[in-house]
């Protein structure tokens, strides 16, 4: 199997969310890989109101059965964030490293996955095994993973391998999510007039501070569950980002709205509700600002997969690597609270992203050394 051609062919496609297109022209070209390593397989149409109204959603769901072994899905997306100032889209090799948008993120897993697939075509596998390759996750795909739950049955116990993950180390823990965007609102005028108005760019300004000192706080909070080394943390630890702030029409234009965007990610000791409520006290506190909420996206904690199935990958990426451990990891996802709140199911992971691989950057990266390893830990994982 010539691997670096599947992921140059799979880099190469534009599946940027948003917008979300070319899904279906990836997907066509990997169903038939997946079919030649012995694995029935059917494309999902997701209907657009499981898809919170996107239109032209495609999922793929690939299986090779074995009654009476423990249920084991691989879990994959194929969309990736959008790019901007660099060739993203036009993989290339350099000093064994393969460039792209989705090299690590999480494109680089795929390929890693076929190749144990292939490999194990004829033996026997310790699992009853599927593939799950979804879209939006860069977006938010919970009604997208609901829908496709009728055709991975069964589920409850099942085991969940997320291939969106970090290589090294065994994934068993994520971050929580909060998300907010907050209006705030003003009263519009000619800027020589500005004392008849209410200017909202400078009354957001009020929240942002109030929201900073608010940051202070929250990221002096850690986990027990240990990160690995490379995160440049000992432990998981609590986060609170304003990323993004949008306010005005013209320079000469007092502004009569400016929205703020915040993402406030939770270590698993943490509860949503108190988080939020924090950050409404907080938004309440800034003096003279009238503001509302006018989007919200969670994602609920969870404690850490204790399943003695991680201690056998852990012992499998030791004997192919040298490395080992299980640890927390600083990323979200919809796929990890569905599994285990709404199947009652386990979720770890495994993948091809390493701190250094810049994903959501430019010049993302994945080390080819790590997919061939992943390939081998996946086979041996599967069939000892």
């Amino acid at each position: 199997m010539d691997y670096l051609q599947i992921l140059k062919t799979l880099v190469a496609m534009d599946t940027s969310v948003p917008p979300g297109n070319n899904y279906k022209e990836a997907l066509d070209y990997l169903e038939p890989i997946f079919k030649g390593c012995g694995f029935q397989t059917q494309q999902i149409e997701i209907p657009t109101d499981q898809a919170e109204g996107r239109a032209e959603r495609v999922n793929l769901i690939c299986r090779r059965t074995n009654p009476g072994r423990p249920r084991l899905i691989f879990y994959a997306h194929i969309d990736v964030v959008p790019a901007q100032g660099w060739p993203a889209f036009k993989p290339y090799v350099e000093d064994g490293k393969l460039f792209g948008r989705g090299a690590a993120d999480m494109k680089g897993a795929i390929p890693a996955l076929l190749i144990a697939l292939e490999k194990g075509r004829n033996l026997p596998f310790n699992y009853d095994v599927s593939v799950m390759i979804t879209t939006d996750e860069e977006y938010s795909q919970g009604s997208q993973l609901r829908y496709l739950s009728q055709f991975l049955e069964q589920l409850k116990g099942a085991y969940f391998f997320n291939l969106d993950s970090n290589f090294g180390y065994v994934s068993i823990a994520n971050l929580g999510t909060l998300q907010m965007d907050i209006l705030v609102k003003g009263h519009s005028v000619h800027s020589g007039l500005s004392h008849l108005g209410e200017n909202a760019v400078e009354k957001a300004v009020l929240l942002v501070e109030a929201l900073l000192k608010l940051k202070t706080r929250v990221t002096e909070r850690k986990s027990r569950i240990q990160t690995h080394p490379e995160t440049g943390l000992d432990q998981m630890t609590a986060r609170l980002n304003i990323n993004m702030i949008q306010g005005g029409l013209k320079v000469n234009i007092v502004p009569d709205q400016c929205s703020v965007s915040i993402d406030r990610r939770l270590i698993p000791e943490e509860n949503l509700a108190e988080a939020r409520q924090e950050i409404l006290d907080t938004l309440a506190g800034a003096p003279g600002v009238r503001w509302e909420i006018i989007r919200e996206f969670t994602i609920p904690t969870l404690p850490p997969c204790k399943d003695p199935i991680t201690d056998k990958l852990a012992g499998v990426l030791k004997e192919i690597t040298g490395e080992s451990g299980k640890f927390g990891e600083m990323g979200s996802g919809d796929l990890a609270n569905i599994v285990v709140n709404e199947w009652g199911g386990h979720e770890f992971g495994m993948g091809v992203i390493r701190s250094e691989s810049n994903i959501h950057g430019n010049n993302e990266f994945v080390y080819l050394k790590d997919i061939e390893n992943l390939a081998e830990i996946i086979y041996r994982f599967l069939t000892t």
